[in-house]
């Protein structure tokens, strides 16, 4: 905590000199005025940037216009000027302008800003179709109707998204062919496990998805694959406005969603709130023949969920340079599930087994948020406080009947706390250079009790806590056609968990490293639309709870799942090369990826030593020898036609996959070709079609290897009410072709099937109200940020 003083104190004294240096002499100087309003509705915007450069772009000072839309600016060196009028959906306005002697008053007069097609509300008006923008560090994708459309939930649109898979029994996601990818909310981690956050989130409160394979040293280093951050709507627009969306789908079982977005911004306060929720169950079955004892394992359940999800939040303009921000976001969650696994004996040489399982778990999240940011006078030029807590409770009663054995109960409390303190500061330097540097304070808390009723089992508590303490430093520079960033971020990890087993001696996990995790990142821009790009970054993989708890987490009637205390943390060097082409109609992106893995974690399986027969086998994880990975991805937005256009995406991966099964090293080298095709046909201004694709080939594990997965989805929307109302419908998996199937070869040979509720038709309703064009200042969220400007580093 020491180091962090001084470390936060050196940040403040940089702050300090920095904004001492942006005084001006006060002889020679002028004054630039004006104001800003719609070019359509002739009324005043309030909040415009104002930004003043001289003749070599190089940016001197700057503000934001008032209520009345009007600005002045003081204390301006004499010379030739660019004045830059710049607005979030609306075109950008230069104005070339001499202060000199007999003209240090500059008045513009009126200045009018058209809309800009790029820029409409995020709530007022949602995209027909679904947009892959390529940023420097990320691909953004805005969620449009067609994505809304085809899933109720972010669990399901995620598999139509580039190099993004969810497995649809497990909910565990991967980003590039692997799983260990880090799942933000709005630039927040969450306390909710990713696959069951995903299954919580209503598709329609999602504004977009930002895939960030290969992060800056500004961003958290977990996550092998990268992040994923969620975007949620948020409105900013003067006046009360809001959007109301409602859907159903059915295959065996009815699911409905809705979800409401509103705010109302009048002065200096903007309040916002969006309410979504989902409602329905899912019918599950699969079977896996195992041939080495002749028995066949069969498998139905069945799930029905009720998922809430709010935010409401408010932002305080203070004045031109302060904004004071709070928000909260509460999801509620309530599950059941019926499940029942046979084995049969085939041969008939000794009775079948069975096993029912009834679960009630439900689960509430609390998540709170407050922020203030200081803009210096220099445009570009400021300091973000931001504080983060979240609370995450959870219990489930699980009921267990054999025809067998005794049956019993499980009764399991989870608790959790989350705490992130950040300070992030930014300022634009001469030169088209930009510094930034950033502290961060996050702490973690969990608490499970597990109580049981089988006498063969035993109860159990943990407690895991763990601490990071972070500094990071980035600069940026672009000179002609090039553009380059560097970065480091040191972190100091403090991780203690205590575990406690009747009839068992207590388990202890302690680790404590200082790492430092460099970045970099260099462009060039090749033409007017076309820029290459060369990234890395260092990143990390910290044993989670889940994979160092020595208590079982969950049996079926042959394998028992167990975490392992020994892991010790695995590092990746990330290495990347991506062009971008914007071309008549559309852009293109193409990337190349290469992984080198230090202390590789992955599953193991060995024979249970507790299991007399030899018949049940332990799930587990353990490190393994240095391991390397690499990729092709290629995507597409193109519009060949006035009446079509589409998104295209195709990712091809090569890794070596090791790990223990039967107690033998395994080395497996897999090949995964991946594709999507997203069409949207415009029949006339109201009516539109959409053909979606999808084509997952086969991917190799150290057990199994699954097999081919294909899904068609086509879908129309048709906008009525003057525009104010969209109405939607699709048909899913049309041929009904998405399951999962699989061969296996260990720990014995075996061959398997497992189906869901994927042949889907959906109906939905999109109605928008109010939709005054203001648009209020935005609050960039930390780890919502990009990095932008000339070559995406200013």
């Amino acid at each position: 905590m020491k180091k962090l003083f001084i470390a936060c104190t050196l940040l403040f004294s940089i702050t300090t000199i920095q904004a001492t240096n942006l005084t001006f002499p006060d002889d020679k100087t002028g004054t630039i005025t004006g104001k800003v309003l719609d070019a359509t509705l002739k009324q005043p915007l309030p909040y415009v940037n104002v930004i003043v450069k001289n003749a070599k772009e190089e940016i001197l000072t700057g503000g934001i216009t008032t209520e009345d839309g009007s600005f002045t600016i003081e204390k301006i060196e004499e010379g030739k000027l660019i004045v830059s009028i710049q607005y979030i959906g609306y075109k950008t306005v230069r104005k070339e302008i001499t202060i000199k002697k007999g003209n240090y008053d500059v008045n513009l007069g009126s200045i009018y800003l058209e809309e800009s097609a790029e820029g409409l509300d995020e709530v007022t008006v949602v995209a027909e179709t679904s947009s892959i923008q390529q940023k420097v560090d990320r691909k953004v994708i805005t969620i449009g109707k067609d994505l809304t459309t085809t899933g109720a939930t972010a669990s399901e649109i995620m598999n139509n998204l580039p190099s993004v898979s969810v497995d649809s029994q497990s909910g565990a996601i991967s980003l590039r062919g692997n799983d260990n990818v880090r799942v933000l909310v709005d630039g927040k981690p969450t306390n909710v496990p990713a696959s069951q956050l995903l299954k919580q989130i209503p598709s329609t409160s999602i504004k977009s998805i930002e895939l960030i394979t290969n992060p800056s040293a500004k961003y958290n280093p977990e996550g092998m694959s990268g992040i994923i951050n969620i975007v949620l709507h948020k409105n900013a627009n003067v006046g009360f406005n809001g959007s109301l969306n409602l859907g159903l789908a059915q295959e065996i079982n009815a699911n409905f969603n809705s979800s409401i977005d509103m705010n109302y911004r009048n002065g200096k306060f903007n309040f916002y709130g969006n309410y979504g929720n989902n409602i329905g169950k899912g019918q599950n079955y699969g079977a896996i023949d195992r041939f080495d004892d002749n028995t066949q394992q069969q498998f139905n359940g069945i799930n029905s969920n009720k998922s809430h999800l709010y935010k409401l939040g408010v932002d305080y303009y203070i004045n031109d340079k302060n904004t004071f921000s709070v928000y909260t976001n509460q999801n509620l969650y309530d599950g059941k599930s019926s499940n029942t696994a046979n084995v049969i004996f085939l041969l008939d040489n000794q009775p079948d087994f069975s096993q029912n399982n009834f679960s009630d778990y439900g689960n509430n999240t609390e998540t709170y948020n407050a922020s203030f940011t200081h803009n210096f006078d220099k445009e570009g030029h400021k300091i973000l406080l931001e504080g983060d807590y979240s609370i995450f409770k959870s219990d489930e009663t699980a009921n267990f009947s054999f025809n067998t054995a005794p049956s019993y109960v499980d009764l399991v409390d989870n608790n959790r706390e989350n705490t992130v303190i950040n300070l992030d500061y930014e300022n634009p330097l001469k030169n088209n250079a930009k510094l930034e540097l950033g502290l961060e304070y996050r702490n973690n808390i969990s608490k499970n009790q597990y109580n049981t009723s089988n006498a063969t089992l035993f109860d159990s508590d943990y407690v895991y806590e763990r601490s990071i303490y972070s500094f990071y430093a980035t600069l940026g520079k672009t000179f002609d056609k090039w553009s380059y960033q560097v970065g480091a971020r040191l972190e100091q990890y403090d991780v203690q968990a205590d575990f406690a087993q009747d009839t068992q001696a207590d388990a202890t996990f302690t680790d404590e490293k200082f790492s430092i995790y460099p970045s970099a990142f260099l462009s060039y821009k090749t033409s007017e639309k076309g820029t290459l790009q060369l990234s890395f970054s260092r990143r990390v993989d910290r044993p989670g709870l889940e994979q160092i708890n020595p208590i079982r987490e969950w049996s079926t009637p042959r394998i028992t799942s167990v975490g392992n205390p020994e892991l010790v943390q695995q590092f990746t060097n990330s290495y990347e090369l991506n062009f971008t082409k914007q071309v008549k109609g559309g852009n293109i992106t193409a990337g190349a990826f290469f992984r080198t893995i230090e202390d590789e974690i992955n599953r193991a399986v060995y024979y249970d030593p507790q299991d007399p027969n030899g018949d049940r086998f332990l799930l587990t994880y353990d490190n393994f020898d240095n391991n390397s990975a690499y990729g092709f991805e290629a995507s597409s937005n193109y519009k060949p036609l006035k009446w079509w256009s589409f998104n295209a995406s195709t990712e091809y991966f090569l890794k070596t996959v090791k790990g223990v099964v039967d107690n033998e090293n395994i080395e497996v080298d897999n090949a995964v070709f991946n594709f999507r095709l997203s069409n949207n046909f415009t029949v006339n201004k109201k009516l539109s079609l959409s053909l979606f694709g999808m084509f997952r080939g086969p991917d190799e594990g150290l057990q199994f290897k699954r097999k081919t997965m294909t899904m068609v989805n086509t879908g129309l929307r048709y906008s009525c009410f003057n525009d104010k109302a969209t109405f939607s419908f699709s048909y899913n998996d049309i041929f009904n072709s998405m399951r999962f199937a699989f061969d296996g070869d260990r720990p014995y040979p075996s061959s398997g099937q497992f189906n869901w509720e994927s042949n889907q038709w959906r109906i939905g309703l999109n109605y928008r109200f109010g939709g005054n064009k203001y648009r209020a200042l935005n609050r960039k969220q930390r780890d919502d940020n990009e990095t932008s400007g000339s070559g995406g580093f200013m």
